[in-house]
């Protein structure tokens, strides 16, 4: 089997090694040192080569190299070759951390302490119990699902909401529309972990914080384009939210002249939540590309109906 190779975040002398350790048949060529596009058989990326896809005729899949797949311009793909995003024990962990550690940073006031250090104030706040802190987590999928479990499991409150029904332990679970106002109404601390979709692009808005309680905390490691910026930046305004913690933007990097960088109540993260690494993914790819070379459906495969 012969696949090509392209990202500009990943090194592929770290990935080939762990990929070819547990399938030693796999050839692997990295943009654009490609001997003949007819022999490539499925494609490892994190974005689309600058000539594309289409020009590789024998493709029998298309691995993405993220969690998400919005950094793909899908509508360039080669039509009828399936698509798998990389969902790896690694990523999820790293995204589990990231959620337990911005919801206990706001629960136990935080946010709060620094504000009052850059004014050498010393204020000591009693913090509300886990037990009677809202959670919501919007977006109830591989990620959101485990971060929600993980909430719970540490003692928060945990409400969850998607967009069709869900079902997760000790998590009260809210769907659709309807559902939207119900769940955020009672949610002290937000996390976005939507899949990007034309339905949830935006989804971060004015609307949605006049929903939350006065004072409510929004955390995104979702996508960048979930967020409409300026609404945010309104809210922390009148305090309807209070602080934020961002780890994603529309536009990465974030560029220096971003309001969002020096803003006195938002942390931000160069899109850091959560990764995966080679040695933890390697076993997912390979098992993809056995599949892909039998016509077998991929694990994590994309519905691109949906759009996730």
């Amino acid at each position: 089997m012969k696949i090509i190779f392209n990202s500009n975040l990943d090194d592929p002398a770290e990935w080939i090694p762990e990929l070819k350790a547990r399938m030693p048949e796999l050839e692997v060529e990295v943009w654009p040192d490609i001997a003949d596009p007819r022999a490539i058989d499925a494609a490892l990326i994190w974005t689309q080569p600058p000539d594309g896809l289409k020009g590789y005729p024998n493709l029998k899949a298309i691995l993405s190299l993220g969690a998400g797949i919005n950094q793909l311009d899908l509508a360039s793909l080669p039509q009828g070759v399936p698509l798998a995003r990389l969902i790896d024990p690694a990523l999820t962990e790293a995204m589990k951390d990231f959620c337990l550690y911005a919801a206990l940073r706001y629960q136990r006031q935080f946010d709060d302490h620094a504000a009052a250090q850059a004014q050498r104030k010393w204020i000591y706040r009693q913090p509300r119990a886990k037990a009677q802190t809202r959670v919501g987590v919007m977006g109830l999928g591989e990620l959101g699902g485990a971060a929600a479990r993980a909430l719970a499991d540490l003692g928060f409150a945990v409400r969850g909401w998607a967009r069709t029904s869900k079902s997760i332990d000790r998590v009260r679970c809210f769907t659709g529309a309807e559902g939207l106002e119900p769940f955020a109404r009672e949610t002290d601390i937000l996390i976005c972990l939507l899949p990007l979709t034309a339905a949830t692009r935006g989804i971060l808005n004015k609307t949605l914080f006049r929903m939350l309680p006065t004072g409510a905390r929004l955390v995104n490691p979702g996508r960048g384009a979930h967020l409409i910026e300026a609404d945010l930046l309104a809210a922390l305004e009148t305090g309807r939210i209070a602080h934020a913690m961002l780890d994603v933007f529309s536009q990465e990097p974030l560029p220096p002249e971003h309001p969002f960088w020096s803003h006195p109540k938002i942390v931000v993260t160069p899109h850091v939540a959560s990764f995966c690494t080679a040695v933890s993914a390697a076993p997912v790819l390979v098992e993809n590309f056995h599949r892909a070379m039998a016509g077998r459906p991929l694990l994590n495969q994309v519905d691109l109906d949906r759009g996730y």
